[in-house]
Formats: C-alpha cells, sequence, structure tokens
C-alpha cells in the first residue's frame, strides 16, 4: 500500500448511507477498504491519514469547465484543485480549439477572448482533437496538468471550418463535411459533442443538420451537450426541441447549465422538470448539469443579434462602427429581443461587466453598463457600444437574472450533475469559477438542506461519471482510480464571492488523482497528475 487513510467517514458516491472505514490505496486504485465492522488486520502503509471528523468521497466531475487553455496556462490551477474537482469537460458551449486550421484558429481565438483570454501565451502547437488532448497530456515539461480533462467537439468551430461564418443552411457536402470532423474527433478520444446554440456561428445550424452530428457521436456511445436556443422568452420550447432532435438521432443528451431564466421564466422550473420526466418516462436517455448561482456569465458581443455576428469578429466591428448598423443592433437588442439575448429585451442594469482584455478599460469592470451610462451621460448602448469596438469584443459579463427557486428545485432532479460554467478570465469573474463545489456542499446541503450529503456527492460524481462512461472513476470501490477528495462536512464552504471572486474554498484539506496528493493540508501541491480522459469504446 501506498497511503491509507484511517477511520474516515467514506460517501462513495452511490447515494446509499456512508460507513466508516480504513481505505488504502495503491498503484493509483482504491486498494482495499476495510469498514470498521470489518474482520482482519487494519491495512498499513508508509503514508496514514487521519480521517477523522473527515468525509472521503469521489473526486468531483465539472460537467461544464471553460479550462481549455488554463490548464496549459496554470500548473496550479487552484481554481478547481481546491474545490477537490478531479476530472474537468472542456470544449464547451460549441467555442474551443480544436479541430481547426490556421484561419479558423485565428477566428475562434478573437471570439472566445472574453472566455479564455487571446491565447498569446500559448504554443497552439495543435489542430486536431487528438492533439490536443496529446498536448493535455504532456502538459507541463511532460509531467501533466493539474486536473483530468475530457472534451467535447465544439460544433461551432466544425462549423467554421466546414462553411465559415456565413447564415445559412449547409449544403449535403458541408454536411458530409462536418460529420466527418465529428467522427474523427469521436476516433480520437473526444466523449461527444457540444453546441451554442445562442452563439455564431453553430446557431446558424438548423435541426437536420445538428440531427446529423448527432447520429455520429452516438454510433461512437458519446453524448450532446448543447446550449440551446433559448434560456429566456423560447426556453421550454428549446428544451423541447434538444430532447426530439437527439430522440431522431438516437444520441444521449446532457442539457448544459440547465435553468430558467428572466423574468418570464420565474417559478417555472416545474414546466421544465414535468418535460424532462415525461421524455425519461419514454425512454430518452437525458442528464443536466448546473451551478448553485443565479446570476449567468458570458462575453458582452453574445448579446448581439445573430445577424450581426454573421462573416465573424471583424464584421461585427465593422457593424458596431457604422452608425446605421449600430441603430439597427441597438433597437432590436431594446426593443424585439436579440436571439443573443435569448429573445428578451435586454435590461442594461442587470449586465454587469466583469472583466475587459484592454486595460484602459479596468474603469468598467464591476458595474452594470446602466450605472457606467449613468456615470457617463450617456444611454446604455452608447457605453456598451464603445466598450464592444475598444475591448475588440472581448469584455466578459456577469448577467443578473436567474431565480433561486428555480435552481434549487432543478438540482434536486434525479439526472441532475454539477457544473462550475466557470469562466476564469477577468478582473471579477463569476465566483462559480472557485466556488461551485463547495457551494453545493456548504450552502444547499449543510445550511439549506435542499439534498442530504450523500445525494448531493452521488450528483458531483457518479451520475457524472456514468454519463462520461468512465467504468473506474464516480465512486469509492476496490478497483477504482484513486481520485478522491477529503473535507469536513462541519466547515466545507465557497470562500469566492462577487466582491471577492478568487478566493479559496475552505474545509477541503486533501485531493487526490490517481493517488498522489494534489491538494495536501490545504495547500496545492507540485503535483501534476492530470491527462487527458478519452472516449470509452463502446
Amino acid at each position: 500500500m501506498d497511503t491509507v487513510v484511517r477511520d474516515v467517514r467514506v460517501i462513495d458516491g452511490s447515494g446509499t448511507p456512508s460507513y466508516r472505514a480504513d481505505v488504502a490505496l495503491a498503484g493509483g486504485r482504491i486498494a482495499e477498504i476495510r469498514r470498521e465492522t470489518g474482520a482482519g488486520p487494519r491495512p498499513s502503509a508508509p503514508r496514514v491519514v487521519d480521517g477523522a471528523g473527515l468525509a472521503l468521497s469521489p473526486g468531483f466531475i465539472d460537467m461544464h469547465a471553460h479550462s481549455d487553455l488554463a490548464l496549459l496556462r496554470d500548473p496550479a490551477h487552484e481554481a478547481k484543485a481546491a474545490q477537490g474537482v478531479t476530472l474537468e469537460v472542456i470544449g464547451q458551449d460549441g467555442l474551443s480549439y480544436a479541430p481547426v486550421d490556421d484561419r479558423t484558429l485565428a477566428e475562434v481565438r478573437a471570439q472566445i477572448t472574453g472566455w479564455n483570454g487571446g491565447g498569446s501565451d500559448i504554443d497552439f502547437t495543435w489542430r486536431t482533437v487528438g492533439e490536443y488532448l496529446d498536448r493535455l497530456d504532456h502538459g507541463f515539461d511532460g509531467q501533466g496538468i493539474a486536473v483530468n480533462a475530457a472534451y467535447l467537439i465544439p460544433q461551432g468551430t466544425v462549423r467554421m471550418l466546414a462553411l465559415g461564418w456565413q447564415d445559412r443552411a449547409a449544403t449535403p457536402d458541408e454536411i458530409a463535411r462536418m460529420r466527418r470532423l465529428v467522427a474523427e474527433g469521436m476516433e480520437q478520444g473526444a466523449v461527444g459533442l457540444s453546441s451554442g446554440l445562442t452563439y455564431t456561428p453553430g446557431m446558424y445550424a438548423d435541426d437536420a443538420e445538428l440531427t446529423e452530428l448527432c447520429r455520429v457521436v452516438a454510433r461512437y456511445g458519446g453524448y450532446y451537450c448543447p446550449h440551446h436556443r433559448s434560456y429566456g422568452a423560447g426556453a421550454l420550447g428549446a428544451y423541447e426541441e434538444m430532447v426530439g432532435l437527439t430522440r431522431q438521432a438516437g444520441c444521449a443528451l446532457h442539457l448544459a447549465h440547465a435553468t430558467m431564466n428572466f423574468g418570464v421564466n420565474k417559478g417555472r422550473a416545474p414546466e421544465l422538470l414535468a418535460l424532462l420526466d415525461r421524455a425519461l418516462a419514454s425512454g430518452a436517455d437525458i442528464t443536466l448539469d448546473t451551478y448553485p448561482y443565479t446570476p449567468g456569465c458570458t462575453t458582452l458581443v453574445a448579446m448581439l443579434p445573430s445577424w450581426a455576428s454573421e462573416g465573424g469578429p471583424e464584421a461585427i466591428l465593422g457593424r458596431l462602427r457604422d452608425d446605421a448598423a449600430a441603430e439597427r443592433i441597438r433597437h432590436v437588442m431594446e426593443v424585439e429581443g436579440a436571439d443573443g439575448c435569448h429573445g428578451v429585451p435586454i435590461e442594461w442594469d442587470t449586465i454587469e461587466i466583469s472583466g475587459v482584455s484592454n486595460p484602459a478599460l479596468e474603469g468598467y469592470v464591476g458595474r452594470t453598463v446602466a450605472r457606467s451610462a449613468l456615470e457617463r451621460g450617456e444611454e446604455p448602448w452608447t457605453t456598451a457600444r464603445r466598450l464592444l469596438v475598444e475591448d475588440r469584443l472581448g469584455s466578459t459579463i456577469l448577467q443578473h437574472v436567474g431565480h433561486e427557486e428555480n435552481v434549487r428545485a432543478i438540482m434536486r432532479h434525479r439526472v441532475h450533475t454539477g457544473g462550475s460554467d466557470g469562466i476564469l478570465r477577468g478582473h471579477k469573474p463569476h465566483p462559480r469559477a472557485y466556488g461551485t463545489f463547495p457551494k453545493y456542499l456548504g450552502t444547499y446541503v449543510r445550511e439549506l438542506g435542499v439534498l442530504s450529503l450523500e445525494e448531493c456527492v452521488a450528483h458531483l460524481t457518479s451520475r457524472a461519471a456514468a454519463r462520461l462512461r468512465l467504468p473506474d472513476r464516480g465512486l469509492v470501490r476496490e478497483g477504482y482510480r484513486a481520485d478522491l477528495v477529503l473535507f469536513d462536512p462541519d466547515t466545507v464552504a465557497a470562500g469566492s464571492t462577487f466582491e471577492a471572486p478568487r478566493t479559496l474554498p475552505t474545509g477541503i484539506p486533501h485531493v487526490l488523482i490517481d493517488g498522489r496528493f494534489v491538494i495536501e493540508d490545504g495547500r496545492r501541491t507540485d503535483v501534476l497528475a492530470g491527462r487527458s480522459v478519452r472516449r470509452t469504446r463502446v
């Protein structure tokens, strides 16, 4: 044995009652679990951790992460490691960095600067999904990365490769090329396909196109993870569209950051859950993830109507600089409700600037667009337009449009998993990037009792592992990988707040990946045990 955790409360990830045991690790696996009532000698090892007062659970799986470049930029990656996250699913919302060619790489880097930074500090040596996963495996000086990572093929990036930024239906030849790109990505280890159907150019795809791509994903046993077409005015219809599309394709469905936002959806989570229950009862394979906060987070440019984004970043900037085009954009956003803003007229007092790429604009951070406009004596659109142009579309926002009752109702559902949707860039990022998993355990389990501790751990571990088809993760079982978290149920809490979003959590003294201590006595070690986690062949 390498390590023994002695006399610990085991919360094994199955949802069943916890128990006390000694847990022994060897060779990166759980070698022995000896319950306190068991017979025979207790396991011993060179390293013994006193588990008294602590709970031991599987490592948490972040089903919706935006660490695509952070994993290659920051070897410590404490934002996730300190939370007990041992695996992140990246490539989200239909926009990421593989597969690409030189043109597409430049375009996607510009488009999601607000999510991941421009990438000037990254050596983009890869072009295919497999090459990107290999890059993660090598990590820093060949040692690996901070936590494990699984990858979703980004449908918007695939569409960029096949037909650029055109707002039109794909031709049969273009669909065939996209199908080949998705198949290649799945062959190379991706676990599924993501979409951002309020982001361009992915939103230009119709259901027939998406269905064809999902058929390819289904053939490899993967899943489809859409950020669907509306979380606002058309939310229920958008959920129903995704359920129907994947049923037709025979593909598993995982709904990204599944919530009901904006005033039109206050208190309507039961309608969503009823829709999902009907589909599940008829045989649909559906899971979802949420973060335990009400505000959302994205880029300011994502609020624009889709037609304003046709042609890519430079075309967007050109329209914003043109007074007549900018006025058309303003009218759609403020009066009609842009598809980028989920069909709801934008309320500038809910749009808080959380980060900028241009240091000269840092004065806007932490203020809503409405407040900055008032201070400047101008209309909110004038302020927003200036930000978009001067920051070259790199501004990130918090959007304060969620409802606590919806958050709580959805997290109780039997197919729920946890996802931070954490954007790590910006001067004032959303605290979910640093706090999602301890907030579930501290606020929603211990303080509010929305979930029992055993239920919550199952949501954050085994359910996610089952969706990813990982046969040896997500449970504390003999023979399973030793990706584990030791936390104090009485003190675990998110340290991050909206005022201090990069504060690390408390009550999580130890995190292990592959049996190696990534967090030890509450501090980050220099261990880089993370690797790419590739699709299990079916």
